[in-house]
């Protein structure tokens, strides 16, 4: 049996492959490419780092997964900081919410968690961001968080459909101006872009959990 830590693979007179995620629970997860930790960092990178803890109060793997790229971590912060904190219509919250519906709806635990901790930061309630998660938004979401989050998962799910039909419509009988759903549209397209990079990537959670970041 060889055990890759994705695969397993049996030679008995042949092969059997079993076509699925293999962890085993005593083989320490690694990310698909190489990457440089804050320890092994230097020159521009243990600048940009450095610079990461100080604005953000840790550095998220999120992060090193892109450390080949030091400049690329840059542009991408500047991305998420407009997105996620400039002054906008949607609330922080409303942001957070949105950045939960898309992760949950790629299957992407990692952002899932992080921004989960993020929104409670605001909500601290965690039972609402359980039925968040599970989709029981009529429960307790106002009339604009609820289209917020059907857009958010329908676009994340559906592209296509938002060609030839306009979901902004129901966006709009929530309340919502132009500016807003812009600003709608690009929390979940920045999301699906970091969801898919977490995971075809298999980015895993920090040591300590994805909380300690200053929101």
């Amino acid at each position: 049996m060889n055990i890759n830590g994705r695969h397993v693979t049996v030679w008995h007179g042949g092969f059997f492959f079993i076509p699925f995620a293999y962890k085993p629970f005593n083989l320490i997860q690694m990310p698909r490419i190489k990457t440089i930790d804050y320890e092994n960092s230097q020159g521009r990178l243990r600048e940009i780092y450095d610079d990461l803890r100080s604005r953000r109060g840790k550095l998220a793997s999120v992060h090193t997964i892109q450390s080949l790229r030091p400049e690329s971590i840059v542009h991408h912060m500047d991305l998420y900081m407009e997105i996620m904190f400039s002054r906008s219509e949607l609330s922080r919250a409303e942001r957070e919410m949105m950045a939960v519906v898309v992760s949950v709806a790629n299957g992407c635990s990692y952002c899932r968690n992080h921004h989960s901790q993020a929104l409670n930061h605001y909500w601290r309630n965690e039972e609402k961001i359980a039925m968040l998660v599970n989709k029981k938004w009529d429960t307790f979401l106002t009339e604009k968080e609820q289209a917020l989050c059907l857009y958010s998962r329908h676009l994340t799910l559906e592209p296509s459909a938002h060609e030839d039909q306009d979901f902004t419509l129901t966006l709009r009988e929530a309340g919502l101006s132009d500016p807003a759903i812009l600003d709608a549209t690009l929390v979940i397209a920045y999301f699906n872009f970091v969801n898919r990079i977490v995971l075809s990537l298999d980015v895993e959670l920090e040591e300590g959990g994805a909380g300690g970041y200053r929101y």
